[in-house]
Formats: structure tokens, C-alpha cells, sequence
């Protein structure tokens, strides 16, 4: 091999303001890089301070700490004699910049800037950073108003530039991008960089890593190039989950890869990949042609040899040699991800388990399955020695300090951590309780069951002593009003039970030192879109895992967990009809959630799909599903449903203002906080319907 490189890439489960946990997992990462024999360790983007900061990038704190925290990591003695990316947010001249700090040997060699911030979806980097508007402009940042010990620099560069090694040159991008169309990696690749390190914030949704990978290869396929891809891993303090998936592609052909989900907080991927590829890949005379018009950018000349001072090859530097990518099915990425989320959320909250109100439907089962399978996944790093995972495990179960104890199976472990109670009134059916009981059952959890019919007797009685009025169902006479009031009694209370248990089971139970539980809600995403859940019930939780997953996406996951998990009980929740049992069963009447909501879930994903991805109001979503479901419906049944689902979304899209933070995981979510800002008061959409209506008489006309 002629010019042999030995680099690392990583995926870090950092948490926002966690400065020396932060600090630590960095250090950590470094260290097991140079011990695989890597001259060049890159990081995920802002790994200092932890991607989701937020508004706390707007303080000076941040900025302080972070420079505090970069001094000792420079300055330990397991961080000499390799190049460092490091990334963390950098003021300068009164300007905040995303940026990545490139050193060697204690001493800083560029600071770059982020060129162009994620400002979509989850991503609102403008209202903390400002991107570096001057490509390929470099100035100097003064280093003398930090405290800064371990050099004796006091100007460092600061701008769009390139680091040259004595064997290559390494040009750095961050997260989006690669994901805009004029990347910096053409012009850099253009103008000879041959190393691309790309440090990413880049969250978890069904199906993105593909699109990723894509982008990832392509950065190499047509200019040649060896990219290295960072990416933060885990929960690091809210909604997003951090899907890791480190990268190393030489030449658009992935060489190494990380985990996708993991419980490792520390993953270091190397790989050994030989310059001289590279060369040979990019003499092509149309790249020589282009690459002689391409602007120049500022080298920072370094006496670094990323290969060695030697000539001679190495055999021991044997190449890495192309993989096949590792891509999970969406059923797998609901088992794992939000599985990854919950325990890290349960470890960092000091909580001691999780409640769930477990109703006998899908949408509950699939929390508590996606719980079982948390301890499957926790369960699989105890056994392989992860030693963090076995101190949270003993603390989180309330284990003494000096215990040795060790789950044997996820149930066991689910024992300790997850309790279920099912809350029956008169309306709820036999088969509900016992599929809820069943499964709590299988699955290993702590399972309660009560029956709430003298609570919501004694809220209805209070009710009718004061007002004089008794409310009745629609099946006894009373109309839609007091049907839906009476309904939202029982939802209601659910939700104050929920949270009454789950404050005291734990003391109930023994728990040294007694502890409360997170609530976990169970709302997908179709039923929040359209508005079909009480506000303030059951659906009010601490953390929910389904909250952005479609029903139709989740009971795909059901059947595949059915088999992967061993849980044929799963198969009746399958076959059971959804229904939230708030009505009286009658020999007549057996309340269904479809028929509630007058659409199927199936057509409540494409109307969320529509809305949000493809960003269409009433009248071009009217258009394109005339030519979608044309063969089954005519313009005007388009029409009903189009106009039936904008109603319902309108007079209910107050409710995403309190909605319970969910796993980010479809593109259509409705979350309210901050990925689907729209306004909760809406006029009725008179006119595109009045243009839909004139455009209906028209056609229908000519028929």
C-alpha cells in the first residue's frame, strides 16, 4: 500500500450541558482510537456541549465552558500525536458560529465555522448561530481573552480553510452541508483536499439513514475522496433520538460502519485506507479540466504525516476493504429506537421505572412491547460487560451500591422497571382486560387492575347535584355533546389514576428509598394529527414512544415482534378492533375508532403525508388525491373525506399545544413544540372549498 492512513470516526451518546460527562466520552473516544492506531479522530458536531442546547446557546456560560472543557481535553495526555476534530460553539466578534475545532499536540489549528445551518423540520440553528457567509475567507480569532494555558498561541485562524499534512490535505463540513446541492466537499475535493471529515447532529426517522448513506457515498463517488462521518447517539435531553451510524467511505464505497442503535455510549469505527487511491480514482482529464478553474483555499501548513515519516509500506496496514451497508427494516427501527430513547431517558431522569395504562389495544401494547424490548437491548449490553449499563441497571432498580446483581432475562428486568394497569369501567369488554393482562403477563411486567365506575359515578353525581342535569350516552337518548362529556370523564380520570399510581407503586412495592415513575403515553401520530384523544387523558404522559409512529406503522411492528420476541399473544392485538371502549357495548353498538373518526388510519398517513411533507393545502391536496384514489372514490367522496380531515384537524390542533414530547420518528408528525408550528385557531377554509365546489359543478356537468 503506497500511502497507508489509519483513521476514526465515532457515534457519542453525549447530553446537552453535560460538560464533563461531555469531556469524558470524548477523551474516551480519542483514546481508543490512537490505541486502533489512527492519526485523525473526528467527532460529532458541537460534541462539547451536546447537540440540543438550544436557548442555552445563547449564553456566555456555554461559550466559557466549552473553552474550559476543549483546554483539558488538548491538554490530557491521551490526546497527543493525532489530529483532533472536535466541535463546540466558538463567539467571535460578537458573532456565535457552529464550529469545528481542528488540533494536534495541544495546539489549535483552524477554527471553522458551520457555512450553512439546518433551519428545517427539528432544526432551528438561526436562532443560535450565524453561518459563515465568506467562503474561503480566513481571519484571525484572538485567543487572549480566554484564560488559555496549556500554548502560547494568541491568534488562531479562524474561516473557511484546509489543514495540509505533509502526505494529504483534510478539508471538514458539518451535518447539512452535505445535505445542501453546492457542498463544500466539491470544491475542496476539487481543489485537492482528499480527506472529508463531516461532524453530525443528525437525528433518527423511519427510513433517513438510507437517504444519508446515499448522500454520504455520492460525496466520494464522483470526485474521489475519503470521507469519515460523525454522528452524535442517544437521547441528549429531548424529543430527538440520534441515530449514530458512523461512516467511512473511500471512493463512494463504504469501508466501515457503525451501530445505527445502541446503548454504547462511546462507539469508535476505524478503518485503513490508502491515499493513493484516491489519486489514481480522480485522473480522469474532465476532474483535471474542472479542478484547474477551482479557487484556492487557505492551507494551514502542518508538520503533520498522517501515514508516517516511512516510504516503505507497511503490511501490517492491510486496507479495508468495501461492506455491505447494514440498513434495519422500519419494523426493527421501531423495536430499537425509541427502545434506546426510553433507557436513556430513564437513566439521565434518576427516575425508578416506568407506568403505562395498559388498555388491551394496539397502541399501548406497542409502548409496552417497545419497553420489553428496551430491556432486551439493556439485557444484551449486560451481557457483554458494559459496565455502564450495569451501574444504571442497579441504580435505576434500586439496588444498593455494593450489589452484584445482574438480570438473567428481560422480564425479570421488566419486572422492576415497567408497571402496567389496566382501568375497566362498565364499558370496557372482557377481552381488553384479559389481552392486556395476558401480555403484562408475558412480558414480565408488574400489572395492577381496577375498576373506576364508582370515580366517575361520583364525578357524574357532583355534576348533576350542581347543575341539575344528568348527562346521558347517545345510545340512551342523549345527544353528541353529552356522549363526548361522558367519555371524557373516564379519559380524564384515567390520566390522574395514571400519575397517583404511578408516584406511589414503587413505595408500595418496597423500593428502597420509594422513587416515582414516568408515565408513558401511547397516542400515534394519526390519532394526534387528526385530533381523536381528550385532551389532558391517558394521551397526557411524561414521554411518549409512539407519538410520531403511524398506526399503520405500528402494527407492522406488532406482527414482527410477534415472532422476533417470541410473543404469540401479540397476534390478538392484531386481529382486535381499535376502539377506546368510553361508550356502553350494546347487542347493536360496539364503538369503533375508524368509524368514530369517519377515515381509516390508513388514509389518515396519507393526509399527514400530504400536509406536512409535501406541504399541500385543501385545494392541492384535493388535486392529487383525485389522481390517487380516482380508481376508488369519485371527486366528490375526495372531496368529503378531504374536507372531513381539515375540519377535524382544525377544531382539534389545540390539543398538539399540550401534546405529551414523543419519539421523533415519522416526517408528517404534528408536534407542536417545535417540528410542525402552525397556528391552533383556524378559519373554516371557505375558499378553497367554494374552489373545489365550482370545480365539482364544472365536472360534473360535463358528465
Amino acid at each position: 500500500m503506497g500511502r497507508g492512513v489509519t483513521v476514526a470516526t465515532c457515534s457519542l451518546n453525549q447530553w446537552a450541558l453535560d460538560f464533563e460527562g461531555n469531556r469524558d466520552r470524548i477523551i474516551d473516544s480519542i483514546r481508543q482510537a490512537k490505541k486502533a492506531g489512527a492519526r485523525l479522530r473526528v467527532g460529532p458536531e458541537l460534541e462539547i456541549t451536546g447537540y440540543g442546547c438550544l436557548d442555552h446557546f445563547l449564553e456566555g456560560d456555554t461559550y466559557l465552558h466549552s473553552w474550559e472543557m476543549l483546554e483539558q481535553i488538548l491538554d490530557h495526555e491521551d490526546c497527543q500525536a493525532v489530529l483532533l476534530d472536535i466541535g463546540m460553539p466558538v463567539c467571535h466578534r460578537n458573532v456565535r458560529y457552529n464550529c469545528r475545532i481542528i488540533a494536534y499536540n495541544r495546539q489549535i489549528l483552524l477554527i471553522r465555522p458551520k457555512l450553512w445551518l439546518a433551519q428545517d423540520g427539528n432544526y432551528r440553528e438561526m436562532r443560535y448561530f450565524t453561518p459563515w457567509q465568506r467562503p474561503r475567507h480566513v481571519e484571525q480569532y484572538d485567543l487572549r481573552h480566554i484564560d488559555w494555558r496549556i500554548s502560547d498561541q494568541r491568534f488562531i485562524p479562524f474561516g473557511d480553510a484546509v489543514i495540509s499534512t505533509k502526505d494529504t490535505c483534510v478539508g471538514a463540513e458539518t451535518c447539512e452541508e452535505l445535505f445542501t446541492p453546492d457542498s463544500p466537499h466539491n470544491h475542496m475535493g476539487l481543489d485537492g483536499v482528499e480527506i472529508f471529515t463531516n461532524s453530525s447532529g443528525s437525528h433518527h426517522e423511519l427510513r433517513k439513514l438510507h437517504t444519508r448513506v446515499d448522500l454520504i457515498r455520492g460525496a466520494t463517488r464522483k470526485n474521489g475522496g475519503i470521507y469519515l462521518y460523525a454522528n452524535q447517539q442517544g437521547c441528549d435531553g429531548d424529543r430527538l433520538y440520534y441515530d449514530g451510524s458512523a461512516l467511512i467511505v473511500v471512493n463512494g464505497q463504504v469501508v466501515a460502519q457503525g451501530s445505527q442503535f445502541s446503548l454504547t455510549d462511546v462507539e469508535v469505527v476505524v478503518a485503513t485506507v490508502d491515499l493513493e487511491t484516491v489519486r489514481s480514482y480522480r485522473s480522469s482529464m474532465s476532474r483535471s479540466l474542472q479542478a484547474n478553474h477551482q479557487k484556492s483555499y487557505e492551507r494551514i501548513e502542518t508538520d503533520i504525516s498522517l501515514s508516517g515519516d516511512s516510504n516503505d509500506f507497511d503490511l501490517s496496514k492491510r486496507p479495508s476493504e468495501e461492506i455491505e451497508v447494514k440498513f434495519h427494516s422500519p419494523e426493527e427501527e421501531i423495536a430499537m429506537g425509541p427502545a434506546c430513547w426510553l433507557w436513556d431517558y430513564l437513566r439521565r431522569s434518576g427516575a425508578a421505572g416506568f407506568f403505562l395504562a395498559l388498555s388491551g389495544g394496539i397502541d399501548s401494547c406497542s409502548t409496552a412491547v417497545i419497553t420489553f424490548s428496551m430491556c432486551r437491548l439493556v439485557l444484551e449490553a449486560v451481557g457483554a460487560g458494559n459496565e455502564d449499563v450495569i451501574r444504571d441497571v442497579r441504580r435505576i432498580c434500586g439496588e444498593p451500591a455494593d450489589s452484584s446483581w445482574r438480570p438473567t432475562c428481560a422480564e425479570e428486568l421488566n419486572k422492576r422497571i415497567l408497571h402496567t394497569c389496566f382501568m375497566g369501567t362498565s364499558n370496557s369488554s372482557p377481552e381488553t382486560q384479559t389481552r392486556a393482562r395476558d401480555l403484562a403477563h408475558r412480558i414480565g411486567a408488574y400489572h395492577v387492575e381496577l375498576k373506576m365506575d364508582a370515580v366517575v359515578a361520583a364525578v357524574e353525581t357532583l355534576f348533576a347535584v350542581v347543575t341539575h342535569f344528568t348527562p346521558k350516552f347517545t345510545v340512551h337518548g342523549g345527544s353528541k355533546t353529552e356522549n363526548l362529556a361522558l367519555q371524557n370523564i373516564q379519559a380524564r380520570l384515567r390520566m390522574v389514576l395514571a400519575y397517583l399510581f404511578a408516584q406511589l407503586l414503587p413505595t408500595v412495592r418496597g423500593r428502597p428509598g420509594g422513587g416515582s415513575l414516568l408515565v408513558l403515553g401511547s397516542a400515534n401520530v394519526d390519532e394526534c394529527l387528526r385530533g381523536y384523544l381528550t385532551k389532558y387523558d391517558c394521551s397526557s404522559a411524561d414521554i411518549n414512544p409512539i407519538g410520531a409512529i403511524s398506526k399503520t406503522g405500528l402494527k407492522r411492528f406488532i406482527a414482527y415482534a410477534k415472532d422476533a420476541f417470541d410473543l404469540p399473544i401479540l397476534a390478538e392485538f392484531l386481529d382486535a378492533t381499535p376502539t377506546a371502549e368510553l361508550e356502553p357495548i350494546t347487542q347493536e353498538y360496539v364503538q369503533s375508532d375508524e368509524v368514530d373518526m369517519g377515515m381509516t388510519y390508513e388514509e389518515l398517513s396519507v393526509f399527514g403525508t400530504l400536509r406536512k411533507v409535501e406541504k399541500m393545502g385543501v385545494w392541492r391536496m384535493f388535486e392529487k388525491l383525485c389522481y390517487r384514489w380516482g380508481d376508488r372514490l369519485s371527486p366528490r367522496e375526495v372531496y368529503e373525506k378531504t374536507r372531513r380531515f381539515f375540519y377535524f384537524y382544525s377544531i382539534n390542533r389545540h390539543k398538539q399545544t399540550v401534546l405529551t414530547p414523543a419519539y421523533h420518528a415519522e416526517a408528517y408528525s404534528p408536534d407542536d413544540n417545535r417540528f410542525d408550528l402552525r397556528p391552533f385557531l383556524y378559519p373554516s377554509f371557505s375558499w378553497p372549498h367554494r374552489k373545489i365546489e365550482a370545480w365539482l359543478a364544472r365536472h360534473e356537468a360535463q358528465k
